[in-house]
């Protein structure tokens, strides 16, 4: 990006120590105020939630993070664009995350690859049992689709091998999730679900615990527990996985303290 990075300073916020590209940016297109979407002409600010085309900023503005495994959202079709944070997660790692429309899902193919799918349950792993579950040689008498290697020895470094090639994730409300994970196409995915994580989501859900993570939190809570886990230590490679997200934090919790009241990215004119 053309104004290098910058870190979370806010040593009260739970986003805190992210290492982001500059939000200079932003904060420009966010003083120019709303633009045209130049691919379907809708009003809009920093990005298109309906076709996914920036708007009022140049792709070199915006950091392309690379991660270490496929990431597949499938969206509720009643869940409102504006309301999502997935086409954030989309602009950000375009040439790993896709989004689908329910009843549309991705291809899932588990004698090719290991795949799991984010959401809590019962019979749910963590993130540190996946090496477990993927390297046996059998789950109830049927062999694994893709055993994994044991971690070998390389000119005296040790390679490093991620359990698993696909991730799914669910976007929509909490009430509106058992349409999809009921899908038949989705029974035999292993669940995976995160430690207790507080979301920062200026659209909480009402009546929910503030565990319920907003789309493009999930997806980086994720890939950072799963990188501290298998990979090298973590060094902030997908902290910009919330580069809009942690600037519209920033906005709308500033326009709180100074109007001394709620505010929602609605009133701010985000949308």
């Amino acid at each position: 990006t053309r104004f290098g990075f910058v870190v979370m300073s806010d040593e009260g916020s739970p986003l805190w120590g992210l290492m982001l590209a500059s939000h200079g940016p932003l904060d420009d297109a966010q003083r120019a105020g709303r633009m045209k979407c130049s691919s379907c002409g809708a009003s809009r600010m920093f990005y298109c939630y309906s076709c996914g085309a920036l708007v009022g900023l140049d792709p070199r503005d915006v950091p392309n993070v690379k991660l270490p495994v496929k990431v597949d959202i499938i969206k509720h079709p009643n869940e409102t664009d504006g309301k999502s944070t997935a086409m954030q997660a989309r602009l950000l790692a375009p040439q790993d995350v896709t989004i689908y429309t329910y009843p549309c899902i991705p291809e899932l193919d588990t004698s090719a690859e290991n795949i799991v799918l984010l959401f809590p349950g019962p019979d749910a792993m963590t993130v540190e049992e996946l090496w477990e579950h993927f390297s046996a040689d059998t789950c109830g008498g049927e062999p694994r689709p893709k055993r994994l290697k044991v971690k070998e020895q390389s000119g005296g470094a040790e390679t490093h091998i991620c359990p698993i090639h696909r991730v799914i994730f669910i976007d929509s409300t909490w009430n509106q999730t058992t349409r999809i994970i009921t899908d038949e196409r989705l029974q035999a995915l292993p669940n995976v679900e995160l430690k207790s994580r507080r979301t920062c989501f200026w659209r909480h859900q009402r009546g929910s615990p503030d565990t319920y993570l907003a789309t493009v939190e999930a997806v980086y809570y994720f890939l950072k527990d799963l990188h501290s886990h298998y990979l090298p230590p973590y060094e902030g490679e997908y902290d910009n996985l919330l580069f809009f997200f942690s600037f519209l934090y920033k906005l709308i919790n500033k326009a709180k303290q100074t109007a001394g009241k709620t505010l929602t990215s609605d009133a701010l004119q985000l949308r």
